[in-house]
């Protein structure tokens, strides 16, 4: 039986568990956030360094790069998020080089609108296992490109692909690879120009005119 002694000290009890659960709960959500943030490059951290899903492979340059008689064609994709108002192409649409040969290719893209617009690429290779020995020197992925209305651009890759794909016995049947870009337009956050052509009123009360 308790006596009226013990009654408050087993709400204290109580009421310092209760605490501690709380606390135990706050601290795992803050876990479970500071995880999913850094999945994303914690993800893409690992594709760059394995190649998982097409991800290809960034180099300074092929120095030092060995070069072996065995060709590989490779295909050049590219791709428009709808409803964007742009024309996107490559140059030109294969190319047959010898791994560890370094090689430059060109895509065209032009503004088919009356207003400017910015786009950013993303980029993948097929087969997703060949991603590891794809090696980019020069790209224009995940670069804002704006082209004014009517603008053409000329945006060139430079790439090897690594002459290891050879040794390897997942790899050493690919003989076409397929580079494919995908451009996604990007909003641009300047005012518009009537906002900023609106007077300001300073500290005085009076009109101030706005200066571009």
């Amino acid at each position: 039986m308790n006596t009226p002694e013990t009654l408050p000290h087993k709400d204290m009890r109580a009421g310092r568990a209760n605490r501690r659960i709380a606390v135990a709960c706050v601290s795992a959500v803050a876990v479970m956030v500071g995880m999913a943030y850094a999945a994303v490059p914690l993800y893409n951290l690992f594709c760059r360094v394995t190649g998982y899903a097409g991800t290809t492979q960034v180099a300074v340059n092929s120095e030092g790069i060995r070069i072996i008689d065995r060709e590989v064609k490779v295909r050049f994709d590219a791709n428009i998020e709808k409803g964007f108002g742009w024309e996107f192409a490559p140059v030109q649409r294969d190319v047959a080089l010898k791994l560890g040969e370094t090689r430059e290719i060109a895509y065209r893209a032009r503004n088919l609108t009356d207003k400017p617009l910015t786009g950013t690429a993303t980029f993948n290779v097929t087969p997703q296992s060949a991603g590891a020995y794809f090696n980019k020197i020069e790209c224009f992925c995940f670069t804002e490109t704006t082209l004014q209305p009517g603008e053409e651009l000329i945006m060139p890759v430079v790439f090897f692909v690594d002459p290891d794909m050879a040794d390897t016995e997942e790899t050493r049947d690919i003989h076409t690879i397929t580079l494919s870009y995908t451009f996604f337009e990007r909003e641009t956050e300047e005012k518009p120009l009537a906002v900023l052509s609106e007077p300001q009123r300073d500290e005085t009360g009076g009109e101030r005119e706005n200066r571009l």
